[in-house]
């Protein structure tokens, strides 16, 4: 079995360190870890050449969730898998590897996401967030799961999950120029074709966000352009409202266990994430500038600006 590691870097910080040497404590070799740098200023990129990671720098405005991931895995040395991560996901052990590769022993499985642990220094909102997403029991979803689960079938996070590359070329690799959800694309694109997509709750990563309320309000923002315009998506899996709801509920119920003394956050949370991604479904009708403003990935509208 053959794999190579591909990791976007922009100033990582000093949680990089650890992060390569997680990697290279990994129980499984990779063929190749490839470090996608968009220029950085910290001490990141020397340390990725001291570790033997491959380096390719690239101009930070040419930096696409999509394009780059694809430009990133047509690189040699061509494998059997490909694993990737985010520049902020620490590997729980030496484990990790393995525990995401094991699923493609079924030649069905596609696709592999990892568990996201929250990181130790997370809020409560932020804990959540992630007993949510990434529960403690592993699973695999095809496009017959679609009825029951809806959108969360294709769910997907390129900060650890893995992809067949054969599979990934199939179905045409990632998408140029999405402003969020490359990796949902390329699982409802995976699903669509007859194949499944794994979840091994083993094979974990501290990984999480403390986003601030206007954070908040951009990233769903994000989240309703990528919507509106891959409608498709919606069509296939179902709209998110539904699963907003469920999440809604899951976050009261837990803060009011935890920490009730967050719940007024969690409902100015609760209606900035609405807003924001009503005004994301809407885009089309909102002046450039103002958009502009709203988004996470400002880069988005700055390239797309003609077709806008």
């Amino acid at each position: 079995m053959s794999f190579k590691v591909i990791v976007p870097a922009y100033n990582p910080g000093k949680i990089w360190v650890s992060i390569i040497q997680s990697i290279k404590s990994q129980s499984v070799v990779p063929d190749d870890v490839l470090i996608i740098d968009s220029g950085s200023k910290d001490s990141s990129l020397s340390e990725s050449l001291n570790a033997g990671f491959n380096v390719e720098s690239i101009d930070k405005g040419l930096f696409d969730h999509g394009g780059t991931r694809n430009l990133a895995a047509q690189m040699e040395p061509d494998v059997d898998f490909i694993i990737f991560m985010t520049q902020d996901a620490l590997l729980l052990n030496p484990f990790s590897f393995e525990r995401i590769l094991a699923p493609f022993e079924d030649e069905k499985v596609a696709a592999v996401c990892g568990r996201q642990l929250p990181r130790k220094q997370a809020a409560p909102i932020e804990v959540h967030a992630r007993i949510y997403n990434y529960p403690e029991e592993s699973f695999i979803r095809s496009s017959h799961d679609i009825s029951r689960y809806g959108l969360k079938t294709a769910f997907l996070s390129n900060s650890f999950a893995a992809y067949r590359s054969s599979a990934l070329v199939e179905v045409g690799g990632f998408p140029s120029n999405v402003i969020f959800g490359e990796d949902m694309y390329v699982a409802s694109k995976l699903l669509g074709a007859g194949y499944q997509i794994a979840y091994a709750a083993d094979a974990c990563v501290y990984h999480s966000h403390g986003y601030s309320l206007l954070h908040e309000m951009r990233r769903y923002f994000d989240m309703g352009v990528f919507h509106t315009d891959e409608p498709w998506i919606r069509e296939m899996l179902g709209g998110a409202e539904s699963e907003g709801f469920k999440f809604l509920a899951s976050e009261y119920k837990y803060l009011l266990r935890h920490a009730f003394w967050r719940v007024p956050e969690s409902l100015v949370r609760t209606v900035l994430r609405y807003v924001g991604f009503r005004l994301g479904l809407m885009h089309e009708r909102l002046p450039m500038w103002l958009k502009r403003r709203l988004a996470m990935n400002k880069g988005y509208f700055q390239v797309n600006r003609e077709k806008m």
